[in-house]
């Protein structure tokens, strides 16, 4: 080991290829630990890094404006900006990463954070008629709201995730009707499990949303470019010139295909360090990953390769990749962040804490699920996975560290405002493929180090999905008459 390579290297150039919240995040890290070389950032968008989770909330309700979502800067990072122009490849014998606009930048070191973009309408003809939306950039969010600010007709949102019920909820704020087609059996059927969801759907039919389950959006009819209807699986049509897919995400990992790195799909792997793996299964020491297109192994889940959709994981792995970029090899560290997420919908808060897709079973551990006010612990082989707080925000510090404890399932807590009865439910998560949308937090397949009959090795997400269940309008049963 060289000198220089013992006492870090704050030398050289660093590449990141992202210009969103990781991306950000890891260059303000790289400057902070010392950094001084040459630092450039990759975009695909023409916006400095912007904040997302406002998009499908206090923008659609036009409190905040989108273009004042722009995150802060807490460091001057001297860097070399490249946005609005997309990256198309990797060279990596010659260490350069291609641009669209036919250019390359050359790197000694290289920061993946190209996250996630929304899944789009498997028609692409259908999908291109004035009138259907996603919302995933800063652009979407904007015309999104500016269409039902003058909106006279029914709004179809198609997927019952986060992002589709907070534009459920949103609507439903500013007085629109809206119908929210989900294939699964609940609302969050597929983040959450089904029993999670029926409180979903309780709450979404009590504020006024004519919520389909198991029901798929067919095809979507336009008249001269238009959006006028949606045929649905139960039969019926809807006169709708507003429609919000809302399908989940796709990694942004196309632009490294040939590259000889460990990607796909499901997104990049890494080791526990963000360290990426070779298409041949070797660390490399000079390429790091962050955010939301990163697989990497959680200790607490017997090595499972997760990816997590999320404000706080991306900022802390972001930071985790910075060290390890600079740092010696002695004293490189794990990204063992727990992953974590939060949303506002219908006048709830809803947090998260682990990954409740590892469990088969779920209680609620306080308050009262009627009022709108509880905690439920998700367990997997017999322990602790994961927690969600609905309006109880203040116990979610308790329950994460059960989680990293590895307490035993069912708890016994003995904790303050228990139900009067504890029942241990199925979870009931939806087989693959049978949700619409997709969790926040998802187990892609079990990593190097995951032993048989773990929780990794057990996952139901890292069940290859046969694609046509993978299609939104496949519905899960048989069609009506």
């Amino acid at each position: 080991m060289s000198a220089g390579m013992a006492n870090g290297d704050f030398s050289g150039r660093i590449v990141i290829v992202g210009a969103s919240l990781a991306g950000l995040r890891g260059a303000e890290a790289l400057r902070e630990a010392g950094f001084t070389g040459s630092l450039a950032l990759i975009g695909d968008e023409p916006y400095p890094p912007y904040d997302r989770p406002p998009l499908s909330k206090t923008v659609l309700t036009g409190w905040l404006p989108a273009e004042h979502t722009t995150l802060p800067r807490f460091v001057d990072l001297d860097a070399d900006w490249r946005l609005g122009v997309a990256a198309t490849g990797l060279d990596l014998a010659g260490r350069r990463v291609l641009l669209a606009d036919d250019d390359a930048v050359p790197f000694d070191r290289l920061l993946i954070a190209t996250g996630t973009r929304a899944r789009l309408w498997p028609n692409e003809e259908e999908g291109a008629l004035d009138g259907v939306f996603t919302i995933r950039t800063r652009d979407d969010a904007a015309q999104l709201r500016e269409r039902l600010a003058a909106v006279q007709s029914r709004v179809l949102v198609v997927g019952g995730g986060f992002i589709g019920s907070e534009v459920a909820s949103v609507c439903r704020e500013l007085g629109l009707e809206v119908t929210l087609a989900e294939r699964g059996p609940a609302p969050l059927s597929g983040a959450l499990g089904a029993t999670a969801g029926s409180f979903a759907e309780r709450l979404q039919r009590r504020h006024g949303v004519d919520l389909r389950t198991r029901v798929t959006v067919l095809a979507l009819e336009g008249e001269g470019g238009r959006l006028r209807r949606a045929r649905l699986s139960d039969g019926d049509t809807l006169d709708v010139d507003v429609a919000v897919m809302a399908l989940g995400a796709v990694r942004n990992t196309e632009w490294l295909r040939g590259s000889g790195l460990a990607a796909d799909g499901r997104g990049v792997v890494c080791d526990a360090s963000c360290r990426v793996f070779s298409a041949e299964g070797v660390v490399l020491d000079d390429i790091f990953v962050a955010g939301d297109v990163a697989r990497w192994p959680h200790p607490l889940f017997d090595g499972q390769l997760i990816a997590v959709e999320h404000w706080e994981n991306a900022v802390a792995q972001a930071a985790t990749a910075a060290h390890n970029m600079v740092c010696p090899p002695a004293e490189r560290r794990a990204h063992k962040t727990l992953p974590a997420f939060w949303s506002n919908q219908f006048g709830l808060n809803i947090k998260s804490v682990g990954i409740p897709s590892l469990a088969d079973e779920i209680v609620v551990t306080q308050g009262v699920v009627r009022e709108g006010r509880f905690v439920a612990v998700y367990g997997g082989r017999g322990r602790i996975v994961a927690a969600v707080t609905v309006n109880a925000p203040r116990w979610l510090p308790f329950y994460k560290e059960l989680i990293e404890a590895r307490a035993p399932f069912p708890p016994e807590l003995g904790v303050a405002d228990p139900p009067p009865e504890a029942f241990v439910r199925p979870a009931g998560f939806p087989p693959p493929g049978q949700a619409t949308h997709s969790p926040t937090v998802a187990s892609t397949g079990p990593g190097p180090s995951s032993p048989p009959g773990s929780l990794a090795a057990s996952s139901r997400q890292a069940e290859v999905t046969p694609e046509t269940l993978r299609d939104p309008r496949v519905p899960v049963g048989p069609l009506p008459l």
